[in-house]
């Protein structure tokens, strides 16, 4: 089968396992992020792909080549790391060349591969420069060149942004999708930022404690989440959740001091709930009982901090410019179709 297969992956750290039977398909030259939160096994779950850690059960597939225990050299994958790992005496050329050269590639070969890679990375002007020289957004780029010319079944991407400013993120992650589009190569990508996994994914695998939470498209992620988690994790600015519960066959949610109208079927007498509302899904109208403590006025868009009569904190999307310090009260609506709920106890998504 083409691309990777994970099929009941665990790694455990002596008696404490970390990855719990993961399975997964990555299909030939798709983009897949894995994201969650520090501790989740994204990095570990990219090293055991990669073999630089040991796989304690399960099977690890390779474009049909069962990998599980082979070498890294002997997978076909080629691995970018947060650090560029740059040899500081040796020019973006000879950085470029220098696994092949290693390997006993002929010169010519060398050359022309790295010639290719730097077209791809418009890196053709820098070819004679130190690392030294180079921004930290080239020094990457010469990274990822790197792995380009070892012409790899899989890139391996370990957080490979983190070290950059925001506005050189932005660049590189415009950069590393031309890159997927231009070689159509298959390409796993680790990150915690869900920012950059939405917008550079064509798969996300969202993770937590070791486990995969559920797997998708960004936006089906966005608009159809399994679970609190993942709806809290994917969006930017974050879900609000408010606290809820079925009384008298009416959903009463205390934060807007009156019940919800609703049409789904799973929100029994008696049950306890969230209701997740996305920050946009919210309107200010004029004056009310929330409390606006600041906001982030970004231009375009305010986002909106306030809190809820009930003592629950939400988040607002709006095109009106407030006060950054907050102060004063407004009034909010929202239309009911665009509330999720989900079970108070055990966090899964009530449809």
């Amino acid at each position: 089968m083409s691309g990777v297969q994970l099929n009941r992956v665990t790694k455990d750290f002596g008696p404490v396992r970390v990855i719990h039977g993961v399975d997964l398909q990555v299909d030939q030259g798709e983009f897949c992020v894995f994201v969650g939160p520090s501790g989740c096994g994204k990095s570990t779950l990219l090293r055991m792909i990669a073999g630089l850690e040991e796989t304690s059960d399960g099977q690890i597939r390779i474009e049909a080549d069962d990998v599980t225990h082979a070498e890294p050299a002997d997978r076909g994958v080629a691995m970018v790391f947060q650090t560029y790992a740059l040899y500081p005496h040796m020019t973006v050329a000879e950085n470029m060349g220098f696994g092949l050269k290693m390997n006993g590639h002929p010169k010519a070969e060398i050359h022309e591969k790295v010639a290719e890679a730097a077209r791809i990375l418009k890196l053709e002007p820098l070819l004679d420069r130190k690392p030294a020289a180079l921004s930290g957004g080239q020094r990457q780029r010469v990274a990822i060149g790197r792995a380009i010319v070892r012409g790899p079944k899989v890139f391996l991407f370990d957080e490979p942004l983190s070290n950059l400013d925001a506005e050189l993120r932005v660049e590189m992650r415009a950069e590393i999708a031309r890159l997927h589009r231009e070689i159509k190569a298959t390409m796993i990508y680790v990150t915690h930022d869900q920012v950059e996994a939405m917008t550079m994914a064509d798969k996300i695998v969202v993770l937590r404690a070791g486990r995969i939470e559920q797997v998708g498209a960004p936006m089906h992620l966005y608009d159809d989440p399994d679970n609190r988690f993942v709806a809290g994790f994917i969006g930017s600015p974050s879900m609000n959740f408010v606290a809820g519960q079925v009384t008298d066959g009416q959903l009463v949610v205390p934060a807007f001091d009156a019940p919800v109208p609703h049409s789904n079927g799973n929100l029994l007498e008696g049950r306890k709930v969230e209701m997740g509302l996305r920050p946009d899904a919210l309107k200010i109208t004029g004056d009310g009982p929330f409390r606006v403590e600041m906001a982030e006025n970004l231009g375009g868009m305010t986002f909106a901090h306030l809190t809820a009569p009930s003592g629950e904190k939400l988040v607002v999307q709006t095109d009106q410019r407030l006060d950054p310090a907050g102060g004063g009260t407004v009034g909010l609506s929202f239309d009911p179709a665009a509330a999720y709920y989900f079970d108070a106890e055990t966090g899964q998504r009530l449809r």
